[in-house]
């Protein structure tokens, strides 16, 4: 049966009950009864993450920032031969824009870019040339190119969340994180391809000409913030913007070999944004850990028109946290949970982690029940609110989804009242355990996917494809962060035996990116954490 065809059947009632068994035991939510009734807890009225303890200090060292490497061309590299006069941004912006379309001309695609602002991201690059020709420089950002995840809008480009039917009309006016950006003199390139409503992981999108991974262009790029992860991967930008509902920033950024990191719920305002669930956040991907800081420093604070951006304390320096190292630091491995990786994964993470323990942090296991379940419990919780904030468009263009969302909503529609709101007590329960643990530990360290990415024909990048073991190893220990909302940051730290990219996950304590930034640049520091340069690749100097 084709799966446009089980999408049909899946659209029926019978059908959808079907697939949802099956799905139901293919996705371990069948487990999630058997959990003891101890590990419940009450239904949450808010979504604010729970703080174990005030954000870590360090150690008192003062280490320098991790060196400079031919690639990839971050923002530190870009900024220096701006200022020595050995490029300029309307030069670079140029070679961007270009380089983009090279990008998409090839076949298969690895095109980052989906709608492109060449109008005004050059005249924006003039003035910031001009500004730095007069030592009036804004800040790290200006002048560095970025792109943005098409469901966040960017003035004067549609915004359509990896559909074919919502409405293509130019938005108005940026979202808060874009206005940020600009106001720090980064340049839009133009908006990423994502997958549906960024309801994939794996990269695929029959509306959109999907980039494919750079380091081999028969595997995919992971999604959903697929062109972001792309775009930085393939020296095109040094960050860009995603979002993150269950990995969607940390999945393209380890199968792309990149940085990623979703910050603590309400760190960065979703207002413009097209997500209203209580799962996304909005963050950057980088080049390096130096560019996920000072992305987050701009685009993260409170913002009037996005309430639950009100409770967060002022943002501070993230970037000065890049010099503490991780002496003194106590990470969390949740040794159960690393069985579930595949070795070459589990191996390229440990082998960063006891890079770790050798410069002064302290190892310790930890024990985490629920944890082991989050993402079953994903599954239904993020799905069910996907399914609730889509009620028209299920209704009204189910026909015209991709059939690999139709057979997905469908099965959502069958999950119970009764199902759904213990699944929300155990996410009460979950985010119990990970304050526990937090009491404990500065850092909890995960592989951020557990196998990299299969291979993948043209038919079914283009139709889309039903893969529950693949959707199981990118989402496996994702969901964590995003049922929590605590921090949580990917850094690249090997190559498996084809030479793709394993990511490492560190989570932090609620309100603490500070500590995942210490640690992500140490372990680029002491060489373990390395972008490497793809097989597809653009050169900016």
């Amino acid at each position: 049966m084709s799966l446009r065809a089980l999408a049909r059947v899946a659209r029926t009632p019978l059908g959808a009950r079907l697939v949802y068994r099956l799905l139901h035991a293919d996705l371990g939510i069948d487990g999630l009864q058997s959990l003891p009734e101890d590990r419940r807890g009450e239904l949450r009225l808010d979504n604010r993450p729970m703080q174990a303890r005030p954000p870590r200090v360090g150690a008192g060292e003062t280490l320098p920032f991790p060196p400079p490497r031919s690639w990839p061309v971050t923002s530190e590299t870009l900024g220096l031969a701006y200022r020595r006069g050995e490029a300029s941004p309307s030069e670079i912006v140029t070679r961007a824009l270009a380089g983009a379309r090279v990008l998409a001309a090839r076949k298969p695609c690895v095109g980052p870019i989906l709608d492109f602002c060449d109008e005004a991201a050059l005249r924006e690059a003039e003035l910031s040339t001009a500004r730095y020709r007069e030592g009036k420089v804004r800040g790290p950002l200006d002048g560095i190119p970025v792109v943005v995840k098409e469901q966040t809008s960017v003035r004067g480009l549609p915004r359509r969340s990896g559909t074919g039917f919502v409405d293509p009309s130019p938005c108005r006016e940026d979202a808060t994180p874009v206005a940020r950006l600009r106001a720090a003199g980064a340049i839009v390139l133009g908006t990423s391809p994502m997958t549906e409503f960024g309801m994939t992981t794996t990269g695929a999108n029959p509306h959109r000409d999907m980039p494919r991974n750079p380091h081999a262009t028969d595997r995919p790029a992971g999604g959903s913030s697929t062109g972001s992860g792309v775009a930085v991967a393939t020296g095109l930008v040094p960050c860009a913007l995603g979002a993150d509902g269950g990995g969607s920033i940390r999945i393209p950024a380890a199968t792309n070999g990149v940085f990623g990191i979703k910050p603590t719920w309400g760190r960065v305002s979703r207002s413009g944004d097209s997500a209203f669930d209580s799962v996304t956040h909005l963050g950057p991907l980088g080049a390096s850990t130096l560019d996920l800081a000072r992305a987050l420093e701009v685009v993260a604070g409170v913002d009037p028109s996005d309430p639950h951006t009100a409770d967060q304390p002022p943002v501070g320096s993230w970037v000065r946290a890049l010099e503490r190292g991780v002496r003194g630091l106590t990470v969390g491995l949740p040794t159960r949970e690393w069985e579930d990786a595949e070795p070459a994964v589990a191996a390229a993470g440990k082998e960063a982690v006891a890079a770790l323990e050798r410069e002064g942090a302290t190892l310790v296991p930890l024990e985490l029940e629920i944890a082991r379940h989050a993402a079953s419990l994903g599954y239904v919780a993020i799905g069910v609110e996907a399914l609730g904030a889509l009620r028209k468009e299920w209704r009204e263009h189910a026909g015209d989804m991709g059939a690999d969302l139709q057979i997905s909503l469908a099965a959502l529609s069958c999950v119970s009242v009764a199902e759904y709101m213990d699944v929300q007590r155990l996410r009460t329960g979950l985010r119990l355990e990970m304050a526990r643990a937090f009491e404990h530990v500065d850092l909890v360290a995960l592989p951020t996917i557990a196998a990299t990415p299969p291979r993948v024909t043209d038919k079914e990048m283009k139709s889309g494809f039903v893969d529950a073991h693949a959707v199981s190893a990118a989402c496996r220990f994702n969901f964590l962060g995003n049922l929590t909302g605590l921090p949580a940051l990917s850094c690249p730290v090997g190559l498996d035996e084809n030479r793709l990219p394993v990511g490492l996950q560190l989570i932090g304590d609620a309100l603490d990116e500070a500590t995942l930034f210490a640690a992500s640049a140490h372990l680029e520091r002491i060489g373990a954490s390395v972008a490497h340069e793809p097989e597809v690749a653009i050169h900016l100097l």
